[in-house]
């Protein structure tokens, strides 16, 4: 029996912002929140380590020598079967077994998790979350997908006809596919359900691309504080309307349909 914190190590920023920052995507989580999903998990500890010049240039024999063995007195290591480690990838899973037997350190290879006959990948969460389907995403993940942004000011029309929303900014990670979304909301440690919109407001001849929450039965201030927003189901596409009235019908709508589909959980 191997004694000793199990130690999760991830890292920020991701690899490829320094590597080629043109082909980098944006991210699925945050650190912090990388770092709570770990925690909850089970493991003892998460180890962030900032990525550098430095650190990408260690080849495979100095990165496990350095950073695992002498590092952090690795006694045991688990990784996925795709791991590529060290400069330009060059190790692999061959390369890190060598190593881990002549270190005598101990090693596991996890397989991949598979739904519907294909592996559960990042790639395949970002393509179900930009194509709108949320509700794939959940399926993926094991949870829904939620995104962080702090509330700041918009033009407030949702207040004027009865549907106030909190626009959010500051949002490090991917936007699922433009579309109305029925969401649950958490702030202050409450949830809330709600509707979201993102995308563009074409009945005002806006193009920007905004983050709006409609918080279902809140009422007070939330300005500058930061929600976290779970998406559930995608409700409909981004529609521009002939006016005011029937863009609050339609919102009615939503909010109904929104409050249906998550009070059957």
């Amino acid at each position: 029996m191997i004694a000793g914190p199990a130690i999760a190590i991830t890292f920020d920023p991701h690899p490829l912002s320094l590597l080629r920052p043109d082909s980098q995507q944006p991210l699925l989580t945050a650190v912090s929140e990388r770092a709570a999903l770990m925690l909850e998990s089970g493991v003892d500890r998460v180890v962030v380590l900032q990525t550098t010049p430095g650190l990408l240039q260690l080849t495979a024999a100095e990165f496990f020598h350095k950073v695992l063995e002498t590092g952090f007195e690795a006694k045991w290591l688990v990784e996925g079967t795709n791991f590529g480690f060290g400069r330009n990838r060059e190790g692999n899973v061959n390369t890190l077994l060598a190593f881990c037997q002549a270190a005598h350190i101990g090693l596991t290879f996890v397989p991949p998790i598979e739904l519907d006959g294909q592996p559960i990948s990042s790639s395949r969460v970002r393509k179900a979350l930009l194509a709108g389907e949320v509700r794939a995403a959940v399926a993926l993940l094991g949870r829904p997908y939620r995104l962080h942004g702090v509330v700041g000011e918009g033009q407030k029309r949702g207040k004027t006809i009865g549907f106030p929303t909190a626009n959010l900014s500051n949002v490090e990670t991917l936007l699922p596919a433009n579309g109305v979304y029925a969401v649950r909301v958490q702030h202050l440690e409450k949830t809330w359900p709600g509707a979201a919109n993102i995308g563009p407001n074409p009945t005002f001849a806006e193009t920007a691309q905004k983050i709006e929450v409609h918080v279902i039965d809140f009422e007070g201030n939330l300005y500058d504080e930061i929600l976290a927003v779970d998406f559930i189901e995608r409700l409909r596409s981004v529609k521009q309307f002939s006016g005011i009235a029937e863009l609050a019908a339609q919102l009615q709508n939503d909010v109904d349909a929104a409050r249906r589909l998550l009070e059957r959980g």
